[in-house]
């Protein structure tokens, strides 16, 4: 390292500092989880070595957006910030097809998008572009590595930054390190969870829970060929990291900061929970887990600070805030995660109109405020929604767990009697009576239902449906992100059972193509998609208007008394903002006394930019109202 005072190149005095300013946040937890391998030596100077070239070959425009968010390190958490989610071909074919939509992407209000898998996948099968076979090339349909550091360019030349998936948990078996692998190679055995005989698989399998049970069942798949087990928590062609291994470590690191310097501003971490293994444990979220993630936030700290980290940690509230940051790693893991739970219980409360339980767990599982980080806040993804309602949370507010989830899954596949939702099970397992579903925002949210039955009524209703969760996620604390399609309300696609590749997997129930047809009608103002897409772009520019929002303020819940609706407040330094939330099809009032009581000193609606009127003391709501009260 040079001698900060002595050194005269600015990029190296800046490469210094950095280096001592995450030094112990990076080697620290390395030494924890490596200090007794017996490459520990050498790994720690390859380590240096990776860092310090990555920093060399950094693009000057990325290093000057580097000292502008070290200038600005809460640039994600501001206002501004709302993101757009979709594969490249669904959305315009390819790479290329996206410098043609940026105006659509600038006039939705977006400063983020995510382009889900586009890394180089294995051929057929790919788990939806999860099963990546080279980390460092593109999926040749959509274009070559050099046209996604172009695509970067524009995007940031536009304010809008880019995210991208970087599976940690596993590779495609057509990855070259599998490759070498599967030829006996030991060094590269070692990358990988292999075992000479199934002894030590059952072992771990006894406290496994299976991830695909319907087409991909158990955590291990033996081939003959090799002579050994080899361990694949997702599918048969997904073969699982041994992140015990340092050199595992060294190469992702590696991998991470080539696509930081190809323009990826949000690095998003897939199926981080899995990526430690330990004897007699589900295998998730165990404390390694987060010494790796922050060690890998660190790194990127020093060599591409512009670069923040979205973990992909579903799973129960208790365990999704570590990823956070939690205990000695507050501040210093993921800049973003998931809320899950926000988007399960807004479908839950949907189904039930009611609001207890949504307000009992966001409460109890969730700090109002987190320390250099904020959540993902959506409804819908191109993942399926499962029922994460712990029989704990149910019971705490008079429910059954299994009974609750029971019902959900039944309503969203619209099987229930009264159900306004169309969709489809998704990985039923019925021996643990676990159900998940599949459907795009717009079906589950009755519009497809009232179109068949040519309901104008029940389709203006689904509508305000759509749009009361794109504004419970605009205001609750975080980015939001948006789905594409669901801004134009897409409803199902049933045409993915007719693809081999596709049929077995119902979540593509909910990614169908964008309709470039209906966002042209949608855009004349026309019909239930006009009113969604209008309704939309209103959302987020009030959201970008309103400072009460920026992601580092608190998120209260607060208890309106009424089980219908659904209230928070936003405590910024300038005053409260307060956010109610009608999960009914009836009218519901709020008396004036309770608002003021929550900070709310002028009846102002910050989401219509408009005075509210009270009718005798109290505040009227319509069905599925949405305000954001100063």
């Amino acid at each position: 390292m040079p001698d900060i005072a002595q050194e005269t190149d600015f990029d190296a005095v800046l490469f210094a500092l950095r280096m001592e300013r995450s030094r112990d946040d990076l080697f620290g937890m390395l030494d924890r989880l490596y200090g007794r391998h017996p490459d520990h030596g050498r790994f720690v100077t390859a380590l240096g070595a990776t860092l310090k070239g990555a920093w060399a070959e950094r693009p000057a425009d990325l290093k000057r957006l580097d000292l502008a968010r070290d200038l600005e390190p809460d640039w994600f958490l501001r206002p501004r910030m709302a993101g757009y989610v979709f594969y490249l071909d669904r959305f315009n074919g390819d790479l290329a097809g996206v410098l043609d939509k940026l105006d659509w992407l600038e006039s939705l209000g977006v400063t983020y998008v995510h382009f889900m898998p586009c890394l180089k996948p294995r051929p057929g099968d790919s788990d939806g572009g999860y099963s990546v076979m080279d980390y460092c090339s593109v999926n040749p349909a959509f274009g070559t590595i050099e046209t996604f550091e172009a695509v970067a360019r524009a995007l940031r030349e536009r304010g809008i930054s880019l995210c991208v998936d970087f599976v940690l948990n596993h590779t495609a078996k057509e990855h070259a390190w599998a490759q070498q692998a599967a030829k006996g190679v030991a060094a590269y055995q070692d990358y990988y969870l292999m075992f000479d005989d199934d002894t030590l698989p059952k072992a771990y399998e006894a406290t496994l829970i299976e991830v695909f049970p319907d087409n991909a069942p158990g955590s291990f798949t033996h081939y003959p060929a090799l002579g050994k087990w080899v361990w694949t928590t997702f599918n048969e062609h997904q073969w699982d990291l041994n992140w015990a291994n340092p050199w595992v470590f060294l190469e992702m690191v590696e991998v991470m900061l080539f696509l930081a310097n190809k323009g990826v501003d949000v690095v998003r971490l897939d199926a981080v929970a899995f990526m430690w293994k330990r004897m007699g444990t589900r295998c998730q979220s165990e404390p390694e887990v987060h010494m790796i993630l922050q060690a890998l936030r660190a790194a990127s700290r020093i060599a591409a600070p512009s670069v923040i980290h979205l973990a992909e940690a579903i799973v129960a509230p208790a365990e999704m805030v570590p990823y956070l940051g939690a205990g000695i790693h507050a501040g210093k893991e993921g800049n973003l995660a998931y809320h899950n739970s926000l988007m399960v219980q807004f479908w839950g409360a949907l189904a039930t109109r009611e609001t207890r339980l949504m307000t009992y767990v966001l409460h109890s599982h969730f700090p109002p405020v987190l320390a250099n980080a904020t959540y993902a806040t959506y409804i819908r993804c191109h993942d399926d929604v499962g029922w994460a309602v712990t029989d704990e949370d149910a019971r705490a507010v008079g429910l059954t767990g299994p009974l609750h989830r029971r019902y959900l899954a039944d309503f969203y596949e619209g099987v229930f009697p009264g159900s306004f939702a169309r969709g489809r099970l998704f990985q039923y397992n019925p021996e643990t009576g676990d159900k998940r579903n599949s459907g795009t925002f717009a079906s589950m949210a009755g519009l497809e239902r009232a179109l068949e039955r040519n309901d104008a009524a029940a389709a203006e209703t689904a509508v305000h449906r759509i749009l009361l969760g794109h504004a419970l996620i605009a205001s609750f604390g975080g980015i939001p992100l948006i789905y594409m399609g669901d801004e134009i309300a897409l409803i199902n696609d049933y045409g993915y059972a007719a693809d081999p590749d596709r049929a077995h997997d119902s979540r593509w129930l909910h990614r169908p193509n964008m309709d470039w047809t209906r966002a042209a009608t949608a855009e004349a103002g026309e019909a239930p998609e006009g009113r969604v897409l209008a309704g939309v772009r209103r959302i987020l520019a009030r959201r970008a208007a309103t400072p009460e929002l920026h992601g580092g303020f608190p998120t209260v819940i607060a208890d309106t008394g009424q089980n219908g609706l659904f209230a928070f407040v936003r405590k910024a330094p300038t005053g409260a903002l307060v956010c109610v939330f009608n999960f009914t099809d009836f009218w519901a009032t709020l008396r004036h006394e309770w608002v003021l009581s929550q900070g709310a000193t002028s009846f102002h609606d910050a989401l219509s930019d408009a005075p509210v009127g009270l009718d005798e003391g109290r505040l009227l709501l319509p069905p599925y109202a949405r305000l954001w009260l100063r």
